[in-house]
């Protein structure tokens, strides 16, 4: 028989594997697919522990505490499995418009990746739906373990590459295993360790990650003499030197340039985002630097201070130093790119990054600083114009954002965006509506005098000031424009004539936009009537580029040609992955309900509480998915936000599960009220901690973040275990299907989540989660006046 206190160590390694994997996985879709992919992932992993409490709860016989030693051993086979096996289905986004059996593989993917959460879900549910009296000490074991593997894969992932580091995270459930199992286990565990080991150190050609040959860095491959030159891993990034003809690196460059461009090196990043680093070493190489639209500031204004915002491979730094800036730093969002540079690139680029350069959030580090600087300078631009997901959070370019960058320019200084021509278009419009507003909130009354735009036949070049274009100012912008046969888009003065004479496009009135959105008297009708929504964006709703408009979708439709792909890039995958996962999840959270009726002891008592199964699911991770999302402006990388927030919720969670079942008085119906009380203070108090923390170093901003989330984490792994032993003692047949409840709603969640805060902002996540604690605190309360306690 199994012995009683192997089980929460068991649980605790079955957890860490399970979320360690889910983590990897994240970074296995980010490269292999596209990142908005992964968001897959949280799907599949919440519907595999879902399907375990259906499987217990239509099976009785699996409800053995002699299994939960076989159920590890299931999972620390399944994680590398279900990885070797899903990277040979042919499954890319990009094909489904033309290859119906990618729905097909789809499905695949969902079945073949769902299996190892599958596995875990036994455990953690097989040991609640025995001992349910134990439930604190079980539920504190799976989040203390879940923390632990939220924080230990990102050290795996700094060694190893994600597809290898899969091979290593199977060994903690065998060692689950190896622990519960008799002899006859024991043997066969150790033999999957070693065949675990000599994968990770010597993987076979058919677990190399798989790559859509759509992404950036495979298309760039694909050309005559092109070549991969070395691969970098980080726990947040692939990085891919290569050369290729594809690499030619120089944004809307004048057509009456006519010279070869240097040598330059492209850089991948998850083999999609491609930027260049450019051979710095011959001055008279570099001339066409001086015929790109990011020069215009240059050309125009003081340059002896510059800032130079997310350079990447280093061109716009290259353009401030050819025009003399004598103060220049480099602020690279991320240091990844920099330490490549730096380490194998650092003759060859100039230097770009030695001296003064800053990684992480240019606005952090301005926020610490008194610098005030003739020029900021900010690229959005790769060597291919490529667009980027709708809903991946943008804390750059929102109105505080502007704000911060205009208040630390000198008197007469600019700051200048650069960004390709993507048509429909839309980025431009909204970083021209929030610049404006930006400057409305600094106390500039007419933004139409401040701000000017060039355009060239591909890149766009938008400049901002806080003291009005001069007529010097407007001049220099007239020659610049005209030496180089770009056309000026807005400046002060300039006529609907001027505004076209190089580039001509057709259905795209850039002049008549710029002027109706710098207009405060015609820029809410314009924002209104656009076909997109280009409205300002601010921290509580960071989604920069989502442009879509629900009640406008047909007419997007039509106008992209009938692509629904379109839709999905835009950001409505997130709608298409909840229909996915409601479809799936529906029978998960049917069937045992259905089969408990059944049940000779399954009676009205117990199933009083399944709402607040629901509700605990859909409150813990509506609160948790905010959580992350807003601690990534102080954090100043989504990675950095997913490690902290997992590690300290996941933790003090635990910990909280642990003194439930210690304390009496943690286990009264008012917690969750309590609960609840505490998110709504956190959501009017986390914007003062991110600028109160702002300026420290990342690691006190990592720990500040770490103790700051432990109280409310400590609260929220209280109500789950206290729920499942008061449902263990009036109906303990419930228990499987209480947890696939509550697995059913944590898949619908975090995707609500994002939904409800590109509508209504993250304020209104967090007061929706607090909403759910607030009704499980009530649904505790009738349950005890209904049994009379």
């Amino acid at each position: 028989m199994t012995s009683d206190r192997k089980i929460p160590l068991a649980i605790l390694l079955c957890s860490s594997a399970s979320l360690a994997y889910e983590v990897a996985l994240t970074r296995i879709f980010s490269i292999s697919l596209w990142y908005h992919y992964a968001f897959m992932i949280i799907g599949i992993a919440m519907l595999g522990f879902a399907a375990s409490g259906t499987a217990l709860a239509l099976q009785p016989r699996l409800r053995e505490m002699g299994k939960l030693g076989p159920y590890a051993l299931l999972l620390g086979i399944a994680i590398p499995a279900s990885y070797l096996l899903a990277n040979q289905v042919p499954f890319d986004p990009v094909r489904l418009s033309w290859e119906k059996s990618q729905f097909f593989h789809l499905a695949l993917y969902y079945l073949i990746l769902a299996l190892p959460f599958f596995c875990t879900g036994l455990v953690v549910a097989t040991a609640f739906a025995v001992q349910s009296g134990r439930s604190g000490l079980f539920y504190g074991a799976d989040l203390l373990g879940a923390g632990l593997g939220s924080m230990g894969v990102l050290f795996l992932l700094g060694v190893a590459a994600p597809e290898r580091a899969v091979f290593v995270i199977a060994a903690a459930p065998l060692a689950a295993a190896w622990a519960l199992g008799g002899t006859g286990i024991r043997s066969f565990t150790l033999l999957l360790i070693g065949l675990d080991l000599l994968l990770f150190l010597s993987p076979p050609g058919f677990a190399e990650l798989r790559i859509s040959p759509y992404k950036g860095l495979k298309a760039a491959l694909r050309y005559p003499g092109a070549a991969l030159l070395k691969t970098y891993h980080t726990p947040f990034a692939r990085i891919d030197t290569f050369e290729s003809p594809a690499v030619r690196f120089a944004p809307g460059l004048s057509l009456g340039y006519l010279d070869p461009l240097p040598r330059q090196i492209g850089l991948a990043t998850d083999a999609g985002e491609i930027s260049a680093v450019t051979a710095a070493g011959d001055p008279a190489s570099l001339a066409f630097l001086d015929y790109l639209p990011s020069a215009l500031p240059y050309y125009i204004g003081g340059r002896e201070r510059v800032l130079t915002i997310d350079p990447q491979g280093g061109l716009q730094a290259l353009v401030a130093r050819r025009f003399g800036a004598e103060y220049l730093v480099k602020a690279e969002t991320d240091p990844a790119i920099v330490a490549v540079i730096r380490r194998d690139w650092g003759e060859f680029s100039g230097n770009i990054y030695d001296g003064r350069t800053v990684t992480g959030l240019a606005r952090s580090w301005l926020a610490g600083t008194g610098d005030k600087f003739d020029i900021i300078d900010i690229s959005l631009q790769g060597t291919e114009p490529y667009g980027s997901f709708g809903i991946a959070e943008e804390y750059r370019f929102t109105v505080e954002a502007f704000t911060e960058y205009l208040r630390h320019l000198e008197g007469d200084g600019m700051l200048a965006v650069n960004l390709y021509i993507i048509p429909p278009p839309r980025t431009e419009f909204r970083l021209l509506a929030t610049m404006a507003q930006a400057l409305a909130e600094l106390g500039v009354a007419e933004p139409a005098r401040h701000m000017a735009a060039v355009r060239s036949w591909g890149s766009l070049c938008i400049l901002a000031k806080r003291s009005p274009l001069t007529a010097a100012d407007t001049e220099g912008i007239r020659r610049f424009a005209r030496e180089r046969r770009f056309d000026p888009l807005w400046f002060p003065g300039l006529t609907a004539a001027e505004a076209s004479v190089y580039v001509k496009s057709r259905g795209t009135d850039y002049f008549r936009a710029f002027a109706a959105i710098l207009d405060p008297a015609q820029r809410e009708r314009f924002l209104a009537d656009y076909l997109f929504d280009v409205a300002p964006v601010r921290d509580d709703r960071p989604f920069f580029r989502y442009f879509l408009k629900l009640p406008r979708s047909a007419e997007i439709y039509r106008i992209m040609g009938g692509k629904w792909q379109f839709f999905l890039e835009e950001g409505y995958i997130v709608p298409a992955v909840l229909v996915q996962v409601a479809v799936l999840g529906l029978p998960l959270l049917l069937l045992p309900l259905l089969a408990g009726r059944r049940e000779r002891n399954s009676g009205a008592p117990g199933r009083r509480l399944l709402p607040s199964f629901a509700l605990l699911g859909l409150g813990f991770m509506l609160v948790e998915t905010a959580l992350i999302q807003k601690i990534i402006l102080p954090l100043e990388h989504p990675s950095y936000a997913v490690a902290t927030a997992l590690a300290s919720l996941l933790v003090s969670s635990g910990i909280g599960s642990l003194m439930s079942s210690r304390f009496a008085p943690l286990r009264s119906h008012l917690v969750p009220a309590a609960i609840a009380l505490l998110i709504v203070i956190y959501s009017f108090t986390l914007p003062a901690l991110s600028a109160a923390i702002a300026p420290a170093a990342l690691p006190a901003k990592v720990l500040l973040v770490f103790l700051a989330l432990l109280p409310l984490g400590l609260l929220m792994g209280i109500p789950f275990p206290v729920v499942i032993q008061r449902l263990g003692l009036v109906d303990p047949l419930l228990i499987p299907s209480a947890w696939a409840i509550n697995g059913t709603l944590s898949v619908l969640a975090p995707l609500l989540a994002i939904m409800t805060a590109t509508a209504f902002g993250f304020v209104s996540v967090f007061w929706v989660g607090a909403s759910c604690y607030l009704l499980v605190c009530l649904n505790l309360r009738a349950f005890a006046r209904g049994n009379g306690h």
